[in-house]
């Protein structure tokens, strides 16, 4: 199978993983052109040659209104004097000092109000975000995919700043560059379409770094919460090297973290920051043929039950699915003494046995369960929408392993022949026409 691996041993940002993805594209003037086509105020993406540590890749240069966002912040500082440290960024668009909420001090030490025509570093809230990404001329895939990245940094900042989701306010991921990196990403993974994505453990830096809020741990809170459950490490190299952006995208498109798997490479790509260490600064991305196998893991928990009632055990049930399970089923089944009993089996997330085995001792009356770690084999869900002649109606679909799915979105399907009286059967016909 097509597999990618992502290899983030000076963290990941933004710019080096669209960067990385851009150099194993087959038509990478088609992706540029689209890149540059897709709307976005003053935004320019122009692929540029870069050498690190004697290493040759690409630095994909995202300009708004001919600048850079480091360019663009020097010169900001140096105009109004803001007290910042910038010897920690390795990429564009890494900047903590104007993220906030409502009702939070922005800490300016100058007094007048941004122009915004002219300084593109003004504060978008989710909405904003969304709007933008739901008028860009992309397939809705990649949409959707932007979306749900913008959608976890939200929810990352609003923890990190102690707000509501709808008054997180962005600076360095909300900006218009961000959001070109965020489409790359999403666009450029469209494209190569892998079988499986694996990513190694994340170096995130070490030490802190000084924002206009003050001194501020590495890895940052925002990128912190983004990567929860996701393998990390520090190390002797300071400064942040995972970006809030790059720490999203990475747990967004990752199947799983670790090592890499067996593969036979074809092409590797070299995403490179703008700051210099004494090591290599860049991403870099495997792709090739891994050996059939499942791209993905599953834990099962199971237990014998013969004395609860079936009103209970629905009610066990109902609970475990609230408490994080994929899915909770039930075999019918003959236990100890040829009692009548249910053989109870929850699916849930490799990382999240514990929390589940404790809910299944805390909602039934077993005393015991069995854990077993199990590989498994899935095709990656998307969506489309299909036009009928009564409206639209949402089909999901998955694909992987050269296997394709597609199936009309029931509740879709159902509210548009309650609202036009016809049988359900006529809009199904009507939309797996087009499938």
């Amino acid at each position: 199978m097509k597999t990618l691996y992502i290899e983030c041993n000076m963290g990941a940002a933004g710019d080096m993983l669209m960067s990385a993805l851009y150099e194993l594209l087959e038509d990478k003037e088609a992706f540029l052109s689209t890149m540059n086509s897709l709307g976005l105020p003053g935004v320019a993406v122009e692929a540029t040659a870069a050498v690190t540590s004697g290493i040759s890749g690409t630095h994909m240069k995202v300009t708004v209104h001919g600048e850079e966002e480091d360019e663009h912040l020097h010169h900001h500082e140096d105009e109004h004097h803001h007290d910042h440290e910038h010897d920690h960024h390795h990429d564009h668009e890494h900047h903590h000092d104007h993220d906030h909420c409502h009702g939070h001090e922005h800490h300016h030490d100058h007094p007048h109000d941004h122009d915004h025509e002219h300084h593109h570093h003004h504060h978008a809230t989710p909405s904003h975000i969304a709007h933008l990404i739901d008028h860009l001329p992309l397939p809705e895939e990649v949409r959707a995919h932007a979306k749900g990245v913008y959608d976890a940094i939200a929810q990352a900042e609003a923890k990190a700043h102690g707000c509501p989701v709808g008054e997180v306010h962005y600076h360095e991921v909300g900006a218009l560059d961000a959001v070109a990196d965020v489409a790359g990403v999403c666009y450029a993974l469209y494209l190569l379409k892998p079988d499986k994505i694996v990513v190694s453990p994340i170096h995130v830096g070490s030490g802190t770094v000084k924002c206009a809020h003050g001194i501020m741990p590495v890895p940052a809170p925002a990128t912190a919460a983004l990567l929860a459950g996701v393998p990390t490490y520090g190390g002797e190299i300071r400064g942040e090297l995972c970006t809030p952006t790059g720490a999203a995208l990475l747990a967004h498109f990752a199947q799983s973290f670790g090592p890499m798997p067996v593969l036979s490479v074809e092409k590797v790509g070299y995403g490179v920051g703008t700051r210099r260490f004494e090591q290599a600064n860049c991403v870099r991305a495997f792709w090739g043929e891994s050996q059939a196998g499942g791209n993905g893991e599953i834990v099962e928990l199971v237990c014998n039950i013969d004395d609860m009632t079936g009103e209970a055990l629905a009610f066990a049930a109902q609970q475990l699915l609230a408490a994080g399970a994929l899915d909770v089923y039930t075999i019918p089944g003959t236990m100890k003494k040829g009692r009548p009993g249910h053989v109870l089996t929850v699916l849930c997330e490799a990382g999240r046995e514990q929390e589940l085995a404790q809910a299944v001792l805390r909602h039934t009356t077993t005393n015991g369960l069995r854990v077993r770690r199990c590989e498994k084999y899935f095709l990656t869900p998307g969506s489309e929408t299909v036009a009928t002649p009564w409206g639209t109606v949402r089909v999901k679909t998955a694909e992987g392993f050269g296997i394709s799915h597609a199936k009309p979105e029931y509740e879709d399907a159902a509210a548009l022949a309650r609202e036009k009286g016809l049988p359900l059967s006529a809009v199904l016909k009507e939309v797996n026409k087009s499938l």
